[in-house]
């Protein structure tokens, strides 16, 4: 099974939570991608919607691989096998729990606005995500609701696996999931149109779902398909203009998304961070930008399934650079075109080791919050012009990218976007990501942007 977008996921589950007494129901959205689905629920059930926060805690310098979650009222859940995989001292998780407070109160105040939060002293709490990985976000964020006041919590999602269904249960009174396929992978592949959620819309979507019966359909936005429910299994599966492609890598076969715009001057293949996949909802914003400057992308995973239950293959960097040049080389043989690189996080590196081989030939490299300091070996063999983008609020991540720079002998600049930290979760701040990607692969993959191009060198 998979959904048209987060709209036909809310309708179908609104169906399910229809037919449950739920008695005097409050629903509360994950943000930001479980709104859209909680809003179609709060609207079916006629029903006030407002946010629940939580806040993922990341590894650090790998903050995409959580190890643990915070939400309101002091509410913690805490992964103590990934804290001690990665080593998280106790000072480094007081340090990213204060760090995850504040943001977290920025979000409400973005969100809410000068809205206090719904009541839920005596009520139930339906607790909507579009979908559920882990389940550390959805276990805290049903610890909130009952600290809040619930005298009943239920948690509904489209899909999740099944080993975090089983772990839920014992945190709501009750679970509603459409699908729990057995070979999850990530909540994105499960949707046709997993585009990124904005903060904007977010914030519209709460002040609309505030007030029960005021609730008004939610005007269609750019590339969503309309749907009244969603596919069942008999149309699972591709639909018109699907993009997705699989790339032979030795004796992996790796599913991914090419979308190539008539004209393209180059493709630009992304690679994912640690705790990632090609579905990463920042990934895609910043592909949609090139998508609309006339750029060709493909986002694809760099692990199996399989692999992705190894954490050391989420950090061999070796690994992710052999699937991404033989990517690389898939696209130059089924295009013709220029290949550029994207890579963020761990994804930058493997990016980086890439193109310091001779055979690839890449055009360009992006990194978004990278960590070129795992491939510091191969770094003065780098062939393509780099710009390292990093976040200002970065600040150790930023020290390690202005180092590493000093190590590329080729055309390379650091680019900062003030105020933003690792993630870019800032208002404009992915937006800024975009706009330099833009910029930089423009310039060094366009006829007219090469026709301008200084000799290599260093710019900083």
């Amino acid at each position: 099974m998979r959904f048209v977008d987060r709209t036909a996921a809310g309708k179908r589950l609104a169906e399910e939570l229809e037919r449950m007494d739920l008695g005097d129901p409050v629903v509360l959205g994950l943000p930001r991608g479980g709104i859209p689905v909680a809003y179609e629920v709060a609207r079916a059930l006629g029903a006030p919607l407002d946010v629940i926060a939580v806040r993922k805690l990341g590894v650090p310098y790998q903050p995409e691989l959580g190890f643990g979650a915070i939400g309101e009222d002091g509410v913690r859940i805490m992964n103590d096998d990934v804290v001690r995989a990665a080593r998280v001292s106790p000072r480094e998780r007081a340090e990213i729990e204060r760090d995850a407070c504040e943001a977290l109160a920025q979000r409400l105040r973005r969100y809410r606005g000068d809205r206090p939060p719904a009541g839920l002293t005596g009520r139930t709490a339906v607790v909507v995500d579009d979908g559920i990985a882990t389940g550390s976000t959805a276990s805290a964020a049903c610890r909130v609701a009952r600290a809040r006041g619930a005298a009943r919590v239920v948690l509904a999602v489209p899909l999740a696996p099944a080993e975090a269904l089983a772990w839920l249960r014992q945190e709501a009174d009750a679970v509603v999931c459409l699908y729990s396929p057995d070979c999850f992978g990530s909540v994105g592949q499960w949707y046709v149109n997993f585009a990124q959620t904005g903060d904007d819309e977010v914030a519209a979507l709460l002040a609309r779902g505030a007030t029960p019966g005021e609730n008004t359909a939610p005007a269609a936005r750019a590339g969503t398909a309309e749907s009244t429910a969603a596919p069942g299994p008999e149309t699972a599966g591709h639909v018109a203009g699907d993009p997705e492609v699989m790339i032979g890598a030795g004796p992996a076969t790796l599913p991914g998304s090419l979308v190539v715009p008539d004209g393209a001057p180059g493709i630009v293949a992304f690679a994912h961070g640690s705790g990632s996949s090609r579905h990463s909802p920042r990934n895609q914003a910043v592909a949609s930008a090139l998508n609309r400057a006339g750029f060709g992308t493909l986002l694809f995973d760099l692990l199996t399934p399989d692999e992705e239950q190894d954490r050391t293959h989420v950090f061999d960097i070796g690994l992710l650079a052999e699937r991404l040049t033989l990517a690389v080389l898939w696209l130059r043989r089924e295009r013709a075109l220029p290949v550029g690189c994207f890579g963020a996080s761990t994804g930058a590196a493997a990016a980086l080791v890439s193109a310091a081989e001779p055979h690839t030939d890449i055009a360009a490299v992006v990194s978004r919050g990278g960590r070129p300091d795992l491939a510091t070996g191969r770094l003065a063999e780098v062939r393509a012009p780099t710009l390292l983008i990093v976040g200002g609020a970065d600040t150790e991540v930023l020290r390690l990218n202005r180092q590493a720079a000093q190590r590329l002998r080729y055309e390379h600049q650091v680019a900062v976007v003030p105020g933003a930290t690792h993630l870019f979760e800032e208002p404009g701040a992915l937006e800024a990501v975009a706009h330099l990607a833009t910029e930089w692969f423009a310039r060094h993959m366009t006829p007219h942007g090469a026709a301008a191009m200084p000799a290599p060198g260093r710019t900083r």
